[in-house]
């Protein structure tokens, strides 16, 4: 079908219908997306010519690809949960404080390092709940706390919660994670320094910040070299956590050296303080009883172990990928002539998948925080009920979603939405807007994963269309769509929550845009060089 202004339009009205819901009637992703799903439906078949087997076999492969990503979903909820229920995320999060009497330093080991490193552990709002009311806890006013606590964590997005946002990339591209994850990884690796000086001027404002280069700079290097290193070579669903992790302990160094040991009289940047309650915000609860750090941490150090050794060791990873859930579809042909060839869906390894190992490392480690002593009666139903509640809605929201992409691609309307983008902006200005585009659905949907679903395929068609690096613009896309979803409004909402910030949401929501579109506005500087050179 040819490229008109109609059918441009037609093309794009899914998206819109989203956004729209999403933004001006403050509606969720399970209904937006839903809507959505439906609205692509008809136009596919009403404009686009989809007929009955096209729509039928384009559902059942957005359902295996939905698969594959809620299997990191909501085993990565799972392990969260059951080391909370436990109080190890509160015993983590409080000894990193006790480091340092450097206020500034303080900020970025729990605003930065350690809400980064709970992004790959867990993700989905999970950093922000928590880190928040632990810097309230330490002194820094409700606005302050969210701020850091969004921005910190927004570079290790893409490769947080086992890479889920990353998988979906690969499923609805349909390339392969070697030869993505080069310039994703180093784009974001990049984008950490701008989240680590942003969380140090929020907390201790401008001599803070100056101060904070060398740590910010040091820390911001091996979080994202490890990261690159690790996206690079196989093992991008540990590339954040292990990043983190690394940071985290270079992150207690740091702490050692003259410059970062005593207090510091710095001044908070203006415009931080609300009139709130929630400024004497009590830190989480204690039920008294004392805990081990190295008990705490064994949910995650578990993890690492298994990730590493399932990934590694050659006979283990044959063994454990013996059963993987496939289907082939046939090709596809609309009335108006476009056609997706036939081929094999998702391949989905039950034993060796990133959410098969997150499950492994989930009981092992309710085994070893129920021996240690850590758990109340009735635990384990508290813990299924927080991984349900949190785990449905987006569950929903993202099939739905994926529901929408897939039918828009293979009726040729995301390849419309592509040609018309390439003839607005042309090779050289496209490259430099393709983060704010990710950044932009990220910020909508309230996910990098469901910005990567609506518009992953879009910008890959849109590159090739410009003779443009795919591989540069996806990564361009999914680091746009990581730093983008530390603004949605939801993560906000979230972070306003838990520090008692209900009614004050707008106010800390338009700071949190100014301050998060300088990563994406850096990101989009090296994107546009690195396809210029």
């Amino acid at each position: 079908m040819q490229l008109s202004l109609l059918n441009w339009f037609l093309a794009l009205s899914p998206v819109i219908v989203v956004l729209v819901l999403m933004l001006a009637f403050r509606w969720g992703g399970s209904k937006a997306g839903a809507v959505g799903w439906f609205v692509a439906i008809a136009v596919a078949v009403l404009r686009f010519g989809a007929g009955p087997q096209l729509v039928a076999y384009t559902q059942v492969k957005a359902v295996l690809l939905t698969l594959d990503v809620l299997y990191i979903i909501w085993t990565a909820l799972l392990l969260f949960h059951i080391a909370d229920e436990a109080g190890a995320v509160r015993i983590i999060g409080q000894a990193l404080p006790a480091l340092t009497a450097d206020r500034m330093m303080q900020g970025l080991l729990l605003g930065w390092l350690f809400a980064s490193f709970l992004q790959g552990m867990g993700g989905f709002g999970v950093p922000v709940a928590v880190a928040a009311p632990l810097l309230v806890g330490l002194g820094f006013n409700p606005v302050q706390a969210v701020i850091m606590a969004c921005i910190g964590h927004g570079w290790a997005v893409n490769f947080g919660s086992l890479a889920t946002s990353f998988q979906t990339l690969m499923a609805v591209t349909n390339l392969p994670g070697e030869i993505l994850a080069p310039e994703a990884a180093l784009l974001l690796g990049i984008s950490s320094l701008g989240s680590g000086a942003i969380v140090a001027y929020v907390g201790a404002g401008w001599k803070g910040l100056l101060r904070s280069l060398p740590a910010v700079v040091i820390l911001s290097a091996v979080m994202g070299g490890v990261q690159y290193l690790l996206a690079t070579n196989g093992l991008w669903t540990l590339g954040a956590t292990g990043g983190a992790m690394v940071g985290l302990i270079v992150g207690v160094l740091v702490t050692r050296l003259p410059l970062y040991r005593h207090a510091h009289n710095d001044k908070q940047p203006a415009g931080m303080n609300l009139p709130s309650p929630a400024a004497q915000a009590d830190p989480p609860a204690d039920d008294g009883k004392k805990r081990s750090l190295l008990i705490s941490m064994s949910a995650y150090i578990v993890l690492v172990v298994l990730a590493f050794a399932i990934n590694l060791i050659q006979p283990v990873n044959d063994f454990l990928d013996q059963v993987r859930l496939t289907l082939h579809f046939p090709e596809l042909t609309t009335a108006y002539g476009w056609t997706t060839a036939a081929e094999t869906g998702r391949r989905i390894s039950l034993f060796s998948h990133p959410g098969a190992i997150l499950l492994y490392a989930s009981l092992i480690a309710y085994a070893i925080y129920a021996l240690a002593g850590y758990y109340k009666p009735g635990a384990a139903g508290r813990i299924l009920r927080r991984v349900t509640k949190g785990a449905v809605n987006s569950s929903l929201g993202i099939t739905a979603m994926v529901g929408m992409a897939v039918i828009m691609s293979h009726t040729g309307m995301t390849n419309i939405l592509a040609q018309g983008l390439s003839q607005s902006f042309g090779r050289t200005a496209y490259p430099a807007i393709s983060p704010f585009i990710g950044a932009l659905g990220a910020f909508i949907t309230g996910s990098n994963n469901n910005s990567n679903v609506l518009f992953a395929a879009l910008q890959q068609r849109t590159a090739e269309l410009l003779g443009l690096s795919v591989t540069l613009i996806l990564g361009a896309q999914t680091a746009g769509g990581s730093l983008g979803s530390v603004m949605a409004p939801a993560k906000v909402i979230v972070g306003c929550s838990t520090v008692g910030l209900g009614d004050n949401e707008g106010v800390v929501m338009g700071r949190i845009l100014i301050y998060g579109l300088i990563p994406v506005a850096v990101v989009a500087i090296m994107t546009w060089i690195l396809a210029a050179f």
